[in-house]
């Protein structure tokens, strides 16, 4: 699910947020948020899984990175207030399913990361399962900044060894 299909807190408000393109993302483009005290990501959807356990996972990066004469370069002046508190990923799923885990956000800052959010199974074939999930930090003691979105996957558990991950 690309950035500009997740419900993200403030997204409408380019004091915040931004949608900015790169050549990185399979979307084309990324949320980047500049800066803001409350940081929620919420991701749903209803969908007839094959039988199997899966993983999801947030794709995020600390930096903004660019090309300069043809170079990956990654800005890291605005990331900020990460190493304060830890975010919490959550997910529940329609049969009662539910995984919670914290990480604070760290490096190695300029590459993209998949943050584990968690794990569900399905178990009954052509029965519609709702999953979500989401991201959040929102202790509003400081601000947080410098972080780009690009998605979130969902993917069966046998191929999370392939994902970076933390």
């Amino acid at each position: 699910m690309s950035s500009k299909s997740l419900k993200i807190t403030g997204i409408d408000d380019r004091r915040y947020w931004n949608y900015i393109p790169t050549e990185e993302s399979r979307f084309k483009n990324v949320a980047y948020l500049q800066q803001m005290w409350w940081v929620e990501v919420v991701g749903e959807l209803e969908f007839e899984f094959p039988v199997g356990s899966y993983s999801i996972f947030f794709r995020l990066q600390l930096g903004q990175a660019h090309k300069v004469s043809g170079r990956r370069v990654c800005n890291v002046d605005k990331v900020h207030g990460w190493n304060i508190k830890p975010v919490r990923f959550q997910l529940s799923t329609s049969n009662g399913q539910h995984s919670f885990s914290e990480f604070y956000l760290r490096g190695p800052e300029e590459e993209w990361v998949h943050y584990h959010v968690g794990d569900f199974v399905v178990e009954k074939p052509n029965e519609p399962t709702k999953v979500k999930f989401s991201l959040a930090q929102i202790d509003c003691t400081h601000t947080k900044g410098g972080l780009c979105l690009d998605y979130a996957i969902i993917s069966p558990i046998e191929f999370r060894e392939r994902l970076k991950q933390f």
